[in-house]
């Protein structure tokens, strides 16, 4: 299938969009994580592209994509912009099907819960990405800030689905994150090798072969503003977030770097949900495209057609699974 190329303005920023597929057909729109660019997306594209109408774009920052000058130019409502300007360029007024792997589910989640946006996300499928507003609630327990407002807790409900000790075993996890923060160190490692190496790393820890990207060091470098633009401002201050689209949760179960806590005990913020667990690493999108395009298929069928409509609201049932294969 032929892979167009398009320039979108976006605010600040020209993004560049790569689409496949029939134009009648549904249209899926995929967002990339870090350090990554929607490259990362063309063995998920190559086994969707027949049936679907498939988006993926640079965001802002990272391959052939403008980076702005400002570190707040980084904010999730910034990446949410952006979303609905490639979404206007590319799908119109038709709903689509969103789907987002780390850092691109992260930003994803800020349109998904965002009222704006309701009506225009038939289906979201998140990868190894959780919303941070959902994710800082979960770690320090419900109610446990005082400066929350009593209505934007999550309820003890929701505390309780949380196994004990995942929020000590995420945190450790996460380490990288205070790294990135740190000043001036992050960058230098890139720049001395980090991103000569980062096809290495994949191999090693992921199993993943993969050609070096020339815009590696760029996409890295660029991309710790996600972290810092939003990270400790949203853990020290969460938003109440409901979801407006039918979610489902991929759940590699090997992953480094996103432990599977972090999508357990969301009813009360997303209703009804889908998860599926697998047998995965993080970078399930290169090492098992057939298996991730699979899930977005099936999930994206199930809500075909379907007007997406409000859908908070408390004590609705989680479909959880366990699969070899999605």
């Amino acid at each position: 299938m032929i892979r167009d190329t398009l320039s979108v303005e976006a605010g600040d920023v020209r993004l560049a969009v790569y689409v496949s597929g029939p134009r009648d057909a549904p249209p899926i729109v995929l967002v990339h994580g870090y350090p990554d660019s929607a490259t990362v997306w063309e063995p998920v594209r190559a086994q969707l592209d027949a049936r679907y109408r498939v988006i993926s774009y640079d965001v802002r920052g990272a391959g052939a994509s403008d980076a702005p000058a400002s570190r707040a130019a980084y904010r999730l409502e910034r990446l949410a912009a952006d979303l609905a300007a490639v979404a206007d360029a590319t799908c119109g007024a038709r709903p689509f099907h969103l789907v987002g792997h780390d850092w691109g589910s992260i930003q994803s989640w800020e349109a998904v819960t965002d009222p704006a946006f309701n009506g225009r996300i038939a289906s979201y499928t998140s990868i190894s990405g959780p919303c941070l507003d959902h994710a800082s609630f979960g770690l320090r327990g419900a109610g446990a800030d005082a400066g929350v407002d009593r209505a934007e807790r999550p309820t003890a409900h929701q505390a309780t689905r949380r196994p004990f000790g995942s929020g000590l075993r995420q945190m450790l996890k996460s380490w990288y994150i205070v790294f990135f923060h740190l000043p001036v160190l992050p960058e230098l490692v890139w720049r001395a090798g980090g991103a000569r190496m980062w096809p290495f790393w994949l191999r090693l820890t992921e199993r993943v072969r993969t050609e070096r990207d020339p815009a590696q060091t760029r996409n890295a470098i660029n991309g710790l503003n996600l972290y810092r633009a939003n990270f400790i401002g949203t853990l020290l201050h969460p938003r109440a977030r409901h979801a407006h689209a039918p979610v489902q949760f991929i759940v590699p179960l090997r992953d480094r770097y996103v432990g599977p806590e972090l999508s357990m005990g969301l009813e009360d913020w997303l209703g009804a949900y889908t998860r599926t667990e697998i047998d995965a690493g993080h970078w399930v999108v290169l090492r098992d495209p057939e298996r991730i395009a699979a899930g977005i298929e099936r999930f994206v069928e199930q809500h075909r057609g379907q007007h997406p409509a409000n859908r908070g609201g408390a004590g609705a049932a989680t479909i959880n699974a366990r699969a070899a294969g999605v």
